[in-house]
């Protein structure tokens, strides 16, 4: 994939809204992958948790497009193995947020069928429908 970098993506409002959602600094990351090595869910994602971080760096809205932040269990095993402490759970909420303020939902809470609901975790039922429709 080629990127062309843009001056003013690099400072712009998508790195300003997702630093502002989430509290975090986007540039600690120093791209060493602990986050990735350590993630239980890593096979299932589209593009590893530091491939997020970069492009999100980088001022590209492609992550809003990537099913790893939906993906993203929240489990902590990233942020306790970062180096900078930077707190990746958090930067993928902030993806999550902005991508359903454009109106893009991965879960519709009317398409959860009876079956899962009944016997799913209650903390897993609520954790998805917080990702999805408003």
């Amino acid at each position: 994939m080629r990127v062309v970098l843009n001056p003013e993506a690099l400072h712009g409002a998508f790195i300003r809204e997702i630093e502002a959602i989430s509290e975090q600094n986007l540039l600690a990351c120093n791209q060493c992958g602990r986050c990735s090595a350590g993630c239980p869910l890593v096979e299932e994602m589209d593009l590893l948790p530091n491939q997020i971080i970069r492009l999100a760096q980088l001022g590209l809205e492609t992550v809003i497009d990537s099913q790893t932040p939906w993906m993203c269990a929240s489990c902590l095993m990233c942020q306790s193995r970062c180096p900078k402490g930077v707190d990746l759970p958090r930067v993928m909420e902030a993806v999550r947020q902005i991508a359903l303020r454009r109106g893009d939902s991965r879960v519709l809470a009317g398409r959860i069928d009876g079956s899962l609901l009944a016997s799913a975790p209650q903390m897993a039922v609520i954790g998805a429908l917080r990702r999805g429709e408003k």
